[in-house]
């Protein structure tokens, strides 16, 4: 059984296209660098050609487009440095003194808003060259310069041409994992309401939801990572990402469940204080539906969130003929609306869910294509 297990592991991480891709870059970041030092080392024989490596292993990132804007930056960062530790070492040789002016120097430039995302790399080049003892001298200063041109240009080529990278496959896991912590919530309430529930467990569940604001943020960077990743990306796919705006709506609507449940919790907290008992009228029919929303939401079944919301209708329409004590009205009510506000929202979200990236649908079609084309085959 553990066998079978370890079989079965090893064939999901060997399916997962997120894991894929990071492979992948992986072996991209090593691939730029060790071409870098063959043509700049080997093929054009320039001594100490470190820098080219070096270049290349800076400026290959996760998406195209920051490939193309760090190497840019790499670029003027490189020059920079290289003239400064030029200007500096002629000027005051190599000494403690050359060392500190130039790392001020450095760290004052790379503090200007360009270099907002390397600010240290126009000191660290310049220290190299300074401390490498070519600052003085003009055609190995030329030589450092042309290491570092090789090394971007190769990675630039290398993250373009090789499997782009395309980060829509990570966003889409971390929206879809959301819908199922709010579920586990909600049915997580219903269980605290009907046991013992205090001030702590109601802290708890706002603490969660404060857990799932984190989560929400990360899928929404997540999510302008994979829009970034579609720039100057020349994969088919990557019009797919540019131009759907399903995620968006997934959480926008997860943004509004979230702040409807911690509204809740907070309302139920406020009758623990006030030591308020609800009337069997309201408490059981609510906590029925407490339930079956979780449960709804976590499978998701978009036509059980809409029986919730349906029902939670017939409950406040059967609560306006009762005899309820006019103290607990705003509680119920509050309540009531909190739930059927995240049904509502959660219901949209479950239409899409799970989210299936363009690319890997287009792959199913052709898949569940091919027995019916080779029977079609056969027969003619």
């Amino acid at each position: 059984m553990r066998l079978s297990g370890a079989r079965a592991g090893l064939a999901a991480a060997v399916r997962d296209p997120l894991r894929w891709t990071d492979t992948i870059q992986l072996v991209k970041i090593v691939l730029a660098a060790v071409v870098a030092w063959v043509i700049a080392y080997q093929v054009l024989d320039l001594p100490q050609a470190f820098l080219a490596p070096w270049s290349a292993l800076l400026v290959v990132h996760s998406t195209v487009y920051r490939t193309f804007s760090r190497g840019l930056t790499q670029v003027t960062a490189a020059v920079l440095g290289v003239v400064l530790a030029w200007a500096v070492g002629n000027v005051v040789g190599l000494s403690t003194a050359a060392v500190s002016v130039l790392l001020v120097v450095g760290l004052v430039v790379g503090s200007l808003r360009w270099f907002k995302e390397d600010t240290t790399a126009v000191a660290a080049t310049g220290l190299i060259v300074l401390t490498t003892g070519f600052s003085t001298k003009d055609t190995m200063l030329l030589d450092r310069l042309v290491d570092t041109f090789i090394g971007i240009a190769v990675g630039l080529v290398v993250n373009f041409a090789v499997w782009p990278p395309l980060r829509d496959y990570s966003a889409a896991l971390a929206i879809d994992a959301i819908d199922d912590d709010v579920a586990e919530l909600l049915r997580d309430m219903a269980v605290g309401l009907r046991g013992s529930c205090d001030q702590d467990t109601v802290t708890g569940w706002v603490d969660r939801t404060r857990d799932l604001d984190a989560s929400l943020d990360q899928a929404w960077a997540l999510l302008r990572q994979a829009r970034e990743s579609s720039l100057l990306n020349p994969r088919r796919a990557a019009r797919d990402v540019r131009s759907t705006d399903v995620y968006e709506e997934v959480l926008r609507h997860c943004e509004q469940a979230i702040a409807e449940c911690r509204s809740m919790a907070r309302t139920i907290g406020h009758g623990i204080e006030n030591v308020v008992e609800w009337e069997p009228a309201f408490r059981d029919p609510w906590l029925d539906l407490l339930q079956e929303a979780g449960e709804a939401i976590g499978v998701p079944d978009s036509a059980r969130t809409v029986a919730v919301r349906r029902a939670l209708l017939r409950l406040t329409e059967d609560l306006s003929r009762e005899d309820l004590s006019e103290r607990h009205w705003p509680e119920y009510g509050a309540l009531i609306m909190n739930l059927r506000n995240v049904v509502a929202s959660m219901d949209r979200v479950a239409q899409h869910n799970p989210l299936v990236l363009p690319r890997y649908e287009r792959r199913e079609r052709l898949l569940r294509r091919r027995p019916a084309l080779r029977t079609k085959g056969v027969r003619g």
